[in-house]
């Protein structure tokens, strides 16, 4: 895996960026969440009066081995289907991507079907698939280290045309089941807590899909050598477009750009990126939380504090668009609201 260069952000400019936002005219603290979201930005940005230029999202689409197991109660045909279906304007990214005004990249990193001529699709295909982990790693060191870079280098395509803010979603048939792997394994949350309904089990197939995912995780830590690095349960568990939104996450980080983190999938990408460079987590908002089983609690682990609590649980990054909204506010509030000593107004704190 390449190695990143992300600094925590510079906290040099904090006392400056507080004074300019207590001195709007407003009472001091009273618009909450967006006086930290300023905060934030200005943070990351290095500057008292931020931006928010050409806003990118990316979504990535893999399929994984473990769908082979019942584990979903949609198929994998549907990941390629959906695919095609979000090319034509069809899906829900499609719909907030040109409500907020983001440029849509959908990227096939590991499909389980040949997308290759389809207009509209970027091929980074790494492999038709994960492997199945409940029997083997769901793929190779080297499958990793591509998925990685691929990340980074989707990310650098939108810093080359002015991207600061990025948004990242998923579309993959039972890629809820790695990502409660990883919660309960980031987290130490015993794995019934960490599985939910996914796409819509019913109760027998929840309690299906825990036995299945038991089984996987018995076997990896069974095998675990002591000297398994962080990567380990990234390789075992994970899903090409998982892996390659923990590299774009990174990159952007380096770059110093936004990530908006979207539902319980990007969530656990976005846990192990931070598991590997900790201080990815100050380049991150995370917008919302789902309706999938432990997400809350998922979030806790990193003491993340979205924005939303929609109950959405579609995936596609739609959880993040539907808070860009507030992330644009919370740059309006800084840039555009009058301060007392203009407005002439008493300040009286």
């Amino acid at each position: 895996m390449r190695a990143f260069e992300i600094q925590p952000v510079d906290m040099s400019m904090r006392e400056a960026i507080q004074q300019k936002i207590d001195n709007l005219n407003k009472p001091k603290g009273s618009l909450g969440r967006l006086e930290d979201l300023a905060m934030q930005i200005c943070l990351v940005q290095q500057t008292l009066s931020p931006k928010l230029t050409h806003p990118c999202h990316l979504l990535l689409g893999g399929d994984h081995g473990i769908e082979r197991e019942g584990v979903s109660v949609s198929p994998r045909d549907v990941t390629w289907q959906q695919m095609i279906n979000f090319t034509k304007g069809g899906g829900g990214v499609n719909m907030f991507c040109r409500q907020h005004g983001f440029k849509l990249r959908i990227v096939d990193v590991g499909v389980d079907h040949d997308l290759s001529d389809v207009p509209g699709i970027i091929d980074r295909k790494i492999a038709r698939g994960t492997k199945n982990f409940l029997h083997e790693p769901a793929m190779s060191k080297a499958e990793f280290d591509q998925a990685i870079e691929t990340g980074a280098e989707l990310v650098d395509d939108c810093v080359a045309e002015g991207c600061n803010v990025l948004c990242i979603g998923e579309m993959g048939i039972a890629n809820t089941s790695p990502s409660s792997i990883w919660m309960s394994l980031f987290g130490d949350i015993p794995l019934d807590e960490c599985i939910g309904a996914g796409a819509g089990l019913d109760s027998p197939g929840i309690r299906h899909k825990y036995e299945v995912l038991s089984q996987a995780l018995t076997r990896y830590k069974s095998n675990l050598s002591p000297h398994s690095t962080l990567y380990a349960p990234l390789i075992y568990f994970g899903g090409f477009e998982m892996v390659t939104a923990i590299g774009a996450m990174l990159r952007a980080a380096e770059q110093h750009i936004l990530v908006l983190v979207d539902g319980f999938i990007m969530t656990a990408c976005a846990v192990a990126a931070i598991r590997l460079y900790p201080a990815v987590q100050d380049y991150m908002i995370f917008t919302h939380c789902g309706d999938e089983s432990g997400h809350r609690r998922m979030l806790d682990i990193v003491d993340a504090k979205p924005l939303l609590s929609l109950g959405l649980r579609l995936g596609e990054g739609t959880g993040a668009l539907c808070a860009y909204p507030l992330i644009d506010s919370a740059v309006r509030m800084i840039n555009e609201m009058n301060n007392f000593d203009n407005a002439k107004i008493t300040k009286y704190f």
